[in-house]
């Protein structure tokens, strides 16, 4: 189960981020008329997601074995690479994700209404899918014949609202840099069962072979249906009898992946001696005046780090409708 409250927590964490900017910057702005087509292309965002959700659990059981096999197999690949490269994406953009979002709005905000809905819905949306997908692929590749997968899915969706609710009122701060570095680099290990898993199904479907051919078998020592054993799958994935298709690629995949994932960021000569000094990523408080100025300045300079985003989300009470000058 902790596996997948983690996919839970740290997919529907992003997405809270970013409705979370979207909002406060409107707020703050005063554009609270702007908020109605904002929360719509969100709420879309939700729906289509747990529409593609549904129409992969439901429309996969008219399948026969071999198809269902296939399909599980091959999305498990393709959830594996989109989840890879969110986790990359976000460590190497997080920085700079509030003005991205902000210049967005903006430019949403000159074009109308539709425009608004489309760039809340995108910006969720992507998220959204990306989430259905992996989830889909994850649970499956755990599922043990309980409901204790999906609910674990739940319990991480439920905590990343509610921690994002506490971030836009400003009662939670936490290192996100760290928390998203921490969290990449356990969904990269429980990525790297998936793939494995996928690979395993694309065996029983016959579409490669080496379905027979065992790496190893332990369940005699780590019986499946034991608490160790079930902790294990729900965790990593963790089979104890592999083939050796899947334990090749489950070590091809986690090991220079995480190895890269975890590896120093190099400061680049333009940013390694600033004129004057910035906030660092992991700085997890900035004083009001600079939030605000930032803000006036386009929100290029201080407060673009997504560490930083409950103190402009907390600045959003501090200005009442039209009062921002």
């Amino acid at each position: 189960m902790f596996g997948n409250y983690l996919i839970g927590l740290r997919e529907g964490l992003e997405a809270s981020l970013v409705v979370c900017i979207l909002v406060a910057y409107l707020v703050k702005t005063g554009r609270r008329d702007a908020l109605r087509p904002v929360w719509l292309g969100i709420a879309a965002a939700v729906t289509l997601s747990m529409s593609f959700g549904a129409a992969l659990e439901f429309g996969s059981q008219e399948l026969t074995f071999e198809a269902q096999e296939a399909l599980g197999g091959s999305l498990s690949i393709v959830s594996v690479g989109l989840v890879t490269w969110m986790v990359f994406w976000m460590r190497r953009t997080a920085r700079h994700l509030r003005s991205e979002l902000h210049s967005k709005l903006d430019a949403a905000l000159a074009m109308g209404t539709g425009a608004l809905v489309a760039t809340a819905f995108l910006a969720v949306g992507r998220e959204g899918l990306e989430t259905a997908l992996f989830v889909w692929t994850a649970v499956r590749a755990s599922n043990d014949g309980t409901a204790d997968p999906l609910i674990g899915v739940v319990l991480g969706l439920v905590t990343a609202v509610a921690l994002g609710w506490l971030f836009y009122r400003g009662a939670l701060r936490i290192n996100l840099s760290k928390f998203f570095t921490w969290t990449g680099a356990m969904l990269v290990v429980v990525a790297a069962g998936v793939l494995a898993y996928g690979f395993h199904d694309l065996q029983e479907a016959d579409w490669l072979p080496g379905l027979h051919s065992t790496a190893f078998d332990i369940s005699s020592t780590i019986p499946p249906d034991s608490w160790y054993g079930t902790l294990l799958k729900g965790v990593f994935n963790f089979q104890p009898d592999p083939t050796e298709l899947q334990l090749w690629m489950w070590a091809l995949y986690l090991v220079p992946t995480l190895a890269l994932f975890l590896r120093p960021g190099r400061v680049s000569p333009s940013t390694a001696a600033p004129r004057n000094r910035e906030p660092e990523p992991h700085d997890t408080q900035v004083a009001p005046s600079a939030v605000r100025s930032s803000d006036r300045s386009g929100g290029t300079d201080a407060g673009d780090d997504a560490d930083r985003v409950h103190d402009g989300a907390r600045g959003a009470g501090e200005h009442p409708v039209g009062g921002q000058g």
